[in-house]
């Protein structure tokens, strides 16, 4: 059966993987955006319906003023005994921590917090009832490692002291561990070589769960990093999984570079995205991912069931009362600031001082960006005329790089306007002031954000359907490799508003890829 990569589009990393029964089950990181951690499921592996977020509550997530890129680090989920498990990391709440279920669609219980530093947690269940805690570490002599402990999932407490179990197989960084029992072996599988362009999957094996640990002789079993293809990049940060057929799959992070192959350049804008390769053994029990390492774009395998054309859209004209799950925030919302008025078919946003460039919760919705040609529009109508009021569509990235087209009044005057944050640099790129005669708190305007491989471009109407091209921006301005610091996101495409309060109707992205 034929799908195509990724199975999960736009920003999705850090993927981890369970079944229960024929259902399969997958998170993802989230970082600062609040719900956390994003839950799917599917039957076949290709077609994954958001199913929720494992963290949803004070007690569960705290984001705070986290910085760009902190909050929610790499989550894995195990189901075992009939109870669905998932541990990750908070770097800037209070570390690492796990829930419990009986049925992830209806909610998860309140964390308990693990006595064991580092990020990347996973859990492995062994035959024998002992459960196992590992993540990343570091050594007394200053080098990176992975330790674990024996551990109570269900109160986090620690049984055994934690242990160094492995420092890799050579790659720096080693990190994303995850254990496995399989033909009576245990294996630890580790994403080595940084999540950038020398990233990597690389497997181990030992007689039991602290090991000592072997390396195999096929190591790395995942890596593009000599892939002359130029169509994906940046594999690893993996998690497998066997399905009741006895076939073993690999989800895996990877990115699709922007840019056409005439302007070849080593950059993405989308994020670190979810991909699905089969996994094969050899007959001395070592795996290897897609062929000989490497995955493709378009593929052909025997799947668990029939795929299903893949809706990359969204669309939400408000009017029912609940907010579709794809919905996003920035940190911890104020919920006050969003309200939905069904029967009038708008959302009022009660914008505030903070701002797209504040390390805040900004009066912000917006989802993830989930393929490079879309257009985006939206319908936006100011309560009233409020001086350097902004309210418009975004396309946002982090606190310090976004573009975005606003409407604002000035001067006594009502102008839609480009604005753009990268590095340290804020600019208004383009402005056009409207007729004094039309009042956009009366009439409102629409806007409308489209994308490629290369530009974003920023549109302006005062008639549905009917618009004027006011500027440009290029996709590499919101790409991951030219943050001025370490960031893992993606673009979300969104509205929001800045110091007013304001209607939004009919929002909708298109994607066409």
């Amino acid at each position: 059966m034929k799908y195509r990569n990724p199975i999960l589009s736009g920003y999705h990393p850090d993927p981890s993987i369970c079944r229960a029964g024929d259902d399969f089950y997958l998170v993802n990181s989230s970082f600062e955006f609040y719900p956390g951690v994003p839950l799917y499921h599917s039957k076949n592996l290709v077609n994954w319906e958001l199913a929720g977020y494992c963290l949803n509550s004070e007690k569960q997530i705290r984001l705070g003023n986290c910085r760009p890129s902190g909050g929610i680090y790499a989550p894995c989920i195990r189901f075992h005994d009939g109870w669905f498990f998932m541990t990750v990391t908070n770097v800037s709440w209070k570390g690492n921590l796990i829930i419990h279920t009986k049925n992830p669609m209806q909610g998860w219980s309140d964390p308990v917090w693990v006595d064991q530093g580092g990020i990347d947690p996973t859990l492995f269940f062994d035959d024998d009832g002992k459960v196992y805690f590992a993540s990343t570490g570091m050594s007394p002599d200053g080098k990176q490692c992975i330790e674990m402990c024996q551990i109570d999932p269900f109160t986090g407490e620690k049984l055994t002291e934690s242990r160094i179990i492995s420092y890799g197989c050579g790659g720096r960084y080693p990190e994303g561990p995850h254990i496995y029992k399989i033909w009576g072996k245990y294996y630890l599988m580790l994403a080595e070589g940084g999540t950038e362009y020398g990233h990597m999957e690389t497997m181990l094996r030992a007689d039991c769960p602290f090991g000592p640990y072997t390396p195999g002789q096929t190591n790395p079993i995942l890596t593009h990093s000599q892939d002359t293809r130029e169509e994906i990049y940046c594999t690893g940060h993996a998690d497998i999984v066997e399905d009741s057929k006895g076939n073993w799959w690999m989800v895996c992070l990877a990115v699709r570079p922007c840019g056409e192959k005439k302007n070849r350049v080593l950059l993405h804008n989308l994020g670190r995205e979810t991909f699905l390769t089969p996994l094969t053994w050899s007959e001395d029990h070592w795996p290897k991912a897609g062929h000989d390492g490497l995955i493709d774009l378009e593929c052909d395998a025997d799947l668990p069931g029939e795929p299903q054309p893949v809706d990359k859209n969204f669309h939400d004209d408000f009017q029912s009362p609940d907010f579709p799950l794809e919905w996003n925030y920035l940190r911890d919302p104020e919920s006050e600031n969003y309200k939905r008025m069904p029967e009038q078919g708008y959302l009022r946003l009660k914008g505030t001082e903070k701002t797209l460039s504040d390390n805040a919760s900004p009066t912000f919705i917006g989802v993830r960006q989930t393929g490079f040609f879309t257009s985006t529009t939206a319908f936006v109508r100011p309560e009233t005329a409020v001086s350097d009021c902004r309210v418009g569509l975004t396309a946002y990235y982090c606190t310090d790089y976004h573009y975005e087209i606003f409407l604002t009044y000035k001067g006594g005057k009502w102008m839609v306007c480009i604005g753009k944050h990268i590095h340290d640099l804020c600019t208004v790129a383009a402005c056009a002031e409207l007729d004094p005669v039309y009042d956009p708190v009366k009439s409102g305007i629409y806007l409308k954000i489209s994308s490629d491989k290369e530009y974003y471009r920023f549109f302006f109407g005062t008639e549905k359907n009917n618009y004027m091209l006011l500027g440009t921006g290029r996709t590499e301005g919101l790409s991951t490799e030219g943050t001025m610091y370490m960031t893992f996101t993606g673009v979300y495409l969104g509205i929001f508003a800045e110091r007013v309060e304001a209607d939004a109707r009919e929002f909708s992205m298109n994607v066409q890829d």
